[in-house]
């Protein structure tokens, strides 16, 4: 379909399979690129095709192993800005080092700016990328930012389920706004849960606001890292009368505990997207949504110089 037509997609290791799904979305040969390693660990690159004058899309989440696949997206961009490409347009399925957005207490570092200004630096005209932490890391760049969002994708998905008797509930403040969508696409009510967090990936359920007793629950949020918040979460949601509970997220980090958590929850189902590659099909319950269509779509726009929010119409 756009064979031809100067554009070019790249895909670093982090999430290849993504990637690949694009591609095939949009019917477009993946580029040619070559990621090695020197016996020391220094990341090499290589850029198999010429790459003059094309819109070039490169995809790589900033997921774990973070600096290495940092580092990786920043040396692929150094390579196509030198090979003379038109536009470098980089594709963070997720955007990593997020969570540290604003200095909290002295001497904190502000690693979501540090990272926008390397991706600048390396030689990003663009970012596309998917529900950051928090909205205003947009602000952080002086190049244009296409923040797409999967509230459609989850939305959709339990509408076709028929779910019903249901409310949302945010797991914590900062998820209001992100539940207040879920729950007008799917016409119910929200309710949060107000907690307190004493450390980093430690939570402390302290009350709930809203009505949840003898309802469908669907917990939403766009991280689920340790697991620890939304399986303390659902087992208060449990305590204070609730029916089934859901979760859905957008980013799977589930590092450390996580699946074990998740498997001993009471949640009957999680719902995640594949913006982060991981072992989730040791885990039953969990359910896998792709992002490739609006990935692959948000890159057709671009590259036809047509509005990207259409796709939330």
């Amino acid at each position: 379909m756009y064979r031809g037509k100067k554009i070019h997609i790249f895909s670093g290791t982090a999430n290849l399979q993504l990637t690949q799904e694009i591609a095939q979305h949009i019917d477009l040969p993946l580029g040619q690129a070559e990621v090695k390693r020197f016996s020391d660990g220094e990341i090499s690159i290589y850029i198999g095709e010429s790459v003059r004058g094309s819109n070039v899309f490169i995809v790589q989440p900033i997921s774990r192993p973070a600096n290495e696949n940092l580092m990786e997206l920043l040396i692929m961009m150094d390579a196509l800005k030198r090979a003379s490409a038109k536009s470098i347009n980089a594709v963070l399925p997720y955007y990593g080092y997020a969570r540290q957005d604003r200095k909290t207490r002295a001497r904190d570092p502000i690693t979501a700016k540090l990272v926008a200004d390397l991706l600048t630096t390396a030689g990003a005209n663009r970012v596309i990328t998917m529900d950051l932490h928090a909205g205003q890391i947009q602000g952080f760049f002086n190049i244009p930012v296409d923040h797409l969002k999967s509230l459609p994708i989850l939305a959709n998905y339990f509408l076709e389920k028929g779910f019903s008797n249901g409310v949302v509930v945010s797991p914590d403040m900062g998820g209001v706004t992100r539940a207040r969508e879920l729950a007008e696409r799917l016409q119910l009510p929200i309710a949060i849960i107000d907690k307190r967090r004493p450390e980093p990936n430690v939570a402390e359920v302290m009350n709930i606001i809203g009505d949840v007793k003898g309802k469908n629950v669907i917990m939403i949020d766009d991280i689920i890292d340790t697991a620890g918040t939304i399986t303390l979460g659902a087992q208060a949601l449990i305590d204070k009368g609730a029916k089934d509970v859901y979760a859905c997220c957008t980013h799977p980090v589930l590092s450390g505990p996580a699946l074990q958590r998740l498997a001993d929850s009471p949640i009957k189902e999680i719902v995640v997207t594949n913006t982060i590659p991981h072992a989730v099909e040791k885990l039953d319950k969990i359910k896998v949504l792709s992002v490739a269509p609006l990935i692959g779509d948000a890159i057709i726009r671009i590259h036809e110089e047509l509005s990207v929010s259409k796709l939330f119409d």
